[in-house]
């Protein structure tokens, strides 16, 4: 299977350049796979956990803006927008808007042996991929930490209408493709299903971490009348479909602040009966 040598993407046999990153091809021949320098890396903490990245000569890696807590000396950084062209990097810039990122990547690179470390905004868990050339995993929006700076971070949207509408992440999900390491960060802890073929299972809308591409993501309806409207889930449940690895969280940023929110007064303000509950609650 032939791929490109700038993003690891799998090619057709008579393709001229890559359609994922649009780099041309040599002689008009896609080359074998690209071998790539494995990106050493542990995961610290429990739910403030920090990525602690150790770079070897000349290694890059890329991240979130303001996702960094130290570095070495000798590890040397800047702030680029992705992109050959004025157009594509304006291009660029605006898909990471939609997928709630900021507009420039931040750049990290080594010249010697050095250590960058990352962490998320809030209490949660770190997740990393360490995707092959061409595979690729769909995570939830605002949840890219860092990568090798051959991982290609796209906006994957998601094709039913209903699900776009009701899932809580709207439209837009996050598309990370290899070859190489990718970290994303949760909120709260993980669980991790490992789904059969045809095998379902239902979870509550925006606690999606991540799946695998072969995952099919849908929404239902959470229930009847009375379970919609008094039990406290919102009115539809996000729906994973096998064959694939699926990873859930158990607490969204939405969550963390309805609770921190002054006037709560307990219960999930996402139920059908929420705006009443409101009204009827008003000091005003």
């Amino acid at each position: 299977m032939p791929f490109c040598t700038g993003c690891g993407s799998k090619l057709s046999d008579d393709a001229k350049f890559c359609a994922s990153c649009g780099t041309p091809l040599r002689s008009g021949a896609p080359s074998a796979a690209p071998v790539l320098e494995p990106l050493e890396y542990t995961i610290q903490g429990d739910n403030l956990q920090v990525a602690r990245l150790r770079l070897k000569p000349g290694q890059e890696v890329f991240a979130e803006a303001g996702k960094m807590l130290y570095k070495t000396a000798n590890v040397f950084w800047e702030s680029r927008m992705t992109g050959d062209t004025l157009g594509s990097k304006l291009m660029g810039a605006l898909k990471r808007k939609l997928m709630g990122e900021s507009l420039f990547w931040t750049h990290f690179r080594s010249d010697g042996p050095g250590e960058v470390g990352f962490a998320g905004s809030y209490p949660g868990r770190i997740q990393p991929f360490d995707l092959a050339a061409g595979q690729s995993v769909i995570v939830q929006r605002d949840s890219f930490l860092c990568a090798q700076a051959s991982v290609q971070v796209g906006i994957e949207f998601v094709k039913k209408i209903g699900a776009g509408f009701f899932a809580g992440e709207g439209f837009i999900l996050e598309r990370l493709t290899g070859p190489g390491t990718a970290l994303i960060h949760g909120g709260g802890d993980f669980v991790e299903f490992v789904l059969k073929p045809g095998e379902t299972i239902q979870v509550d809308t925006g606690c999606v971490v991540g799946f695998d591409e072969t995952v099919t993501y849908d929404v239902q309806l959470a229930g009847g009348i009375k379970t919609m409207m008094f039990g406290g889930e919102g009115l539809f449940l996000a729906t994973l479909t096998g064959p694939g690895r699926a990873i859930v969280q158990s607490l969204t940023l939405d969550k963390l602040r309805r609770e921190l929110t002054p006037s709560r007064t307990g219960g999930d303000q996402r139920s059908g009966l929420g705006a009443i509950s409101n009204l009827f609650g008003s000091d005003e």
